[in-house]
């Protein structure tokens, strides 16, 4: 009964295998871009922190030197701080940008209810 067994699992197994498409998944393709992405990202990331750090300070100390305003230490912060801190494939593929620094949302902006220039109601009853 064994040997059934073991030649019916077998039988499957080279069916299914004979059956599977061959898959063009492309590792070559995937390996050079995931190897550019981590050459890129050595080189990106810690420029990144850098220029981050700095614009911390920079904006702790206008913050101080301006007797307390928020709004021009928070342009410090966001511009230096925002953005994009690794790179992926995408990005380097041109499909998704990339921000080295952040930018501010124009004034009067609610980020929470515009989305692509079309500005969201509430729903209501009736």
């Amino acid at each position: 009964m064994k040997g059934w067994r073991r030649t019916f699992a077998a039988a499957a197994m080279m069916a299914g295998l004979v059956a599977a498409p061959p898959a063009h998944a492309g590792y070559l393709g995937d390996a050079g871009w995931g190897t550019l992405t981590v050459l890129s990202n050595v080189v990106y990331m810690p420029v990144k922190v850098v220029y981050a750090t700095l614009g911390a300070v920079t904006g702790g100390l206008a913050y101080g030197l301006t007797a307390g305003d928020m709004k021009t230490a928070e342009t410090v912060w966001v511009t230096s701080m925002g953005g994009t801190y690794v790179i992926t494939p995408r990005m380097l593929q041109g499909e998704d940008p990339v921000a080295f620094s952040g930018t501010l949302e124009p004034e009067g902006t609610d980020v929470n209810t515009t989305r692509g220039g079309v500005e969201e109601q509430p729903l209501t009853d009736g």
